[in-house]
């Protein structure tokens, strides 16, 4: 068995409105193993995003805990979270939010200026815009890159840190189907090599067919899924 990464136990979160209180998630648990690949399903609305915003400690949940190997982020300072996401988290969501006045290589790099530029950097952001196939792109500013393009650098950002953790929100939903399948294998090739974790929320059966487990959310819990990778679903 591979050594637990993230463990989030009876985690409840609502939203309240004028009206009336929503439950999102309800006791949900989930273990994330180092080195898997999980993806969560689940219909418009059921939380997915509210969830991996908790996984990625831009959240809190109301009730429940989120261990990061058994350091629990509540108890974080806002100072401390933001510094365990630059520096074991990588985000690639639907929106790439690349920065438009920089060029793609300066956006790949921005991980790394935020925590201080260390030798070695600036050649690593070279080595992974070519393992996207963008080194000819370097310079080119995000508005000069087709949609498919600016995910790419997307993604080659989110592993500049080299983080043990990758959260994906939809990561090829703007692209056509072949597109975004392209996308994905390129983006679970490259985290595999690197011996990251991936937890994808999709609608995507491309993206989802490619994990190692497949979880299902619905009512605010995760449910196995059938038909994933080969790997077992663990509610523990």
């Amino acid at each position: 068995m591979s050594e637990g990464l993230l463990l989030a136990r009876g985690v409840w979160r609502s939203f309240r409105s004028q009206h009336r209180t929503v439950e999102v998630l309800r006791g949900l648990d989930l273990e994330v193993r180092r080195g898997e690949v999980v993806a969560i399903t689940g219909a418009s609305g059921s939380g997915k995003s509210t969830l991996l915003n908790l996984l990625g400690s831009l959240d809190r949940p109301d009730a429940g805990s989120i261990l990061w190997r058994e350091d629990d982020l509540a108890e974080w300072s806002s100072a401390e979270r933001s510094a365990f996401r630059n520096r074991a988290l990588g985000f690639v969501f639907q929106q790439h939010h690349l920065l438009g006045d920089f060029t793609a290589l300066e956006n790949i790099l921005m991980p790394s200026r935020i925590r201080g530029l260390r030798p070695g950097d600036e050649e690593r952001a070279e080595d992974l815009l070519a393992r996207v196939g963008l080194e000819e792109r370097r310079d080119h500013l995000p508005g000069e890159l087709s949609g498919g393009e600016q995910q790419r650098v997307a993604v080659a950002r989110a592993l500049q840190n080299q983080p043990e953790l990758l959260l994906l929100d939809e990561p090829g939903g703007n692209l056509d189907r072949s597109r975004a399948s392209r996308l994905h294998q390129e983006l679970l090739e490259l985290a595999r090599r690197e011996g990251v974790s991936v937890v994808a929320v999709t609608h995507d059966r491309d993206l989802a067919e490619r994990a190692d487990r497949e979880l299902h959310l619905a009512d605010g819990v995760l449910h196995e899924a059938t038909g994933a990778g080969s790997a077992p679903a663990r509610e523990d």
